[in-house]
Formats: C-alpha cells, sequence, structure tokens
C-alpha cells in the first residue's frame, strides 16, 4: 500500500500537521497538508503545506525565508495527525510564525486573560515585503 493512502485525509483531502522543532522540543506551529505538499515534503525535505486560504501549495519560507528542514516525518496512533521534527532556518533563533515570533503559540492563559509570553524576534513589516 502506498504510504499516503494510509493517512486518515479529511472530506477536504486535508491532514492536520504540528511542526515541532528538534532538540528543544517547541511546538512551533500548525498547519494543513494535502497529499501533494506531503509528498512534496518528504522528496525535498522540507516543510511544504496547503494554504486553505490561498488554496494552493505553501512552501514555508517563500516569502519570509524562514524555511524548515524536515529531520522526521511522524503520525499519531490514528493516522490522522502529521508531527514534522523540523530545524527552523532563516534568522536566529529561528522564527517560525508570521508575527515574527519563534512559535505561533505565544499566548499563555492566565487568570482570565491571555497573556503574550514571547517577544517579536522580528518585525513582520520587514519579513513581509
Amino acid at each position: 500500500m502506498n504510504w499516503l493512502e494510509e493517512v486518515k485525509w479529511d472530506a477536504n483531502g486535508l491532514v492536520p500537521v504540528i511542526a515541532q522543532e528538534q532538540g528543544s522540543n517547541d511546538v512551533l506551529m500548525f498547519a494543513w497538508m494535502n497529499r501533494e505538499a506531503l509528498a512534496k515534503t518528504a522528496e525535498l525535505g522540507r516543510a511544504v503545506y496547503f494554504s486553505r486560504s490561498r488554496n494552493k501549495l505553501w512552501f514555508k519560507g517563500e516569502e519570509s525565508g524562514h524555511v524548515q528542514t524536515v529531520h522526521e516525518i511522524r503520525v499519531d496512533c490514528d493516522n490522522d495527525v502529521v508531527l514534522l521534527k523540523v530545524t527552523q532556518l532563516g534568522h536566529e533563533p529561528g522564527i517560525a510564525c508570521h508575527t515574527g515570533r519563534h512559535s505561533c503559540f505565544f499566548s499563555k492563559y492566565e487568570n482570565g486573560q491571555w497573556v503574550v509570553t514571547e517577544p517579536v524576534l522580528k518585525d513582520p513589516e520587514s519579513i513581509y515585503k
């Protein structure tokens, strides 16, 4: 059986993907992939996602330069979530979020409100021209 057929794709032909930083194990971001994006990721060794808003493949870093090198591709026990172990390139420390932060998960719930816990490492205006 083709390994792509073992993935449980949703009704739109997509699977949720978590990008986790190799070494630190920080969860960097959440995105989606279709079959083509997952196949390209495996082929190229760099993260390729599917942009639902643009309805096309999104090569992580194509605009920002913040490419994700993929070390491992894993699937969960139900085959319906993909985990990428990545190195975030393009800035030290790596920026994964379009807000210029290391991780997209920079807000933490505290006492009834969301508190920003990570600084902006680079102004998004200078990243996306």
